[in-house]
């Protein structure tokens, strides 16, 4: 599932693996963002031999003719293809997204596939989460602050849906709960 949330025992600091920080506290709320990948990389050797193979069997009837030779090149094009467009896809996978969420601080922290980090925090008292229909049914964005950001545009509808309820409810406990 695309959406991980990390849950850290009371009093705990931050895993090695967090994209922010805040003061050494442990937050109440985190939670990662990563797009679905229906092709494991396990599976990536195997799809692309068994496309190979299944591309080459009608093949062995032209061996020996100058067809096979004029047919080659563009089977040889279409495997190399599919493993540039298969490595791109592996590659857009590596955009993540942390949530994090203390009492006094809301922070959104987004990795691009670059290694490029992009941050974004607000006070979450006057943090606004809004659900659009546009340009995606449930695109979700978080106002806080001067800036308005969008948070996890790439997971499904379902999943945005359960992370608008799941951060609102989180969001309501901390409103209420006394300082």
């Amino acid at each position: 599932m695309p959406i991980e949330p990390i849950n850290l025992p009371e009093g705990a600091s931050d895993y090695p693996e967090a994209l922010s920080s805040y003061q050494g506290q442990a937050p109440r709320y985190r939670v990662l963002l990563y797009p679905h990948r229906s092709l494991p990389r396990s599976g990536f050797v195997f799809f692309i031999a068994a496309t190979s193979v299944m591309l080459s069997l009608p093949m062995l009837a032209l061996i020996n003719t100058s067809v096979f030779w004029g047919m080659l090149p563009f089977m040889v094009i279409t495997v190399v293809a599919i493993w540039m467009f298969l490595m791109h896809s592996y590659r857009s996978g590596q955009l993540v997204e942390e949530l994090s969420l203390w009492p006094d601080r809301i922070t959104l922290v987004r990795r691009n596939p670059n290694g490029e980090l992009q941050s974004w925090e607000a006070n979450p008292y006057w943090v606004e989460l809004t659900s659009h229909d546009k340009p995606v049914p449930n695109y979700l964005t978080l106002r806080g602050g001067p800036r308005e950001v969008e948070l996890g545009a790439f997971l499904p509808a379902d999943e945005r849906e359960q992370l608008k309820e799941e951060l609102e409810n989180q969001l309501r406990l901390l409103a209420v709960e006394p300082r």
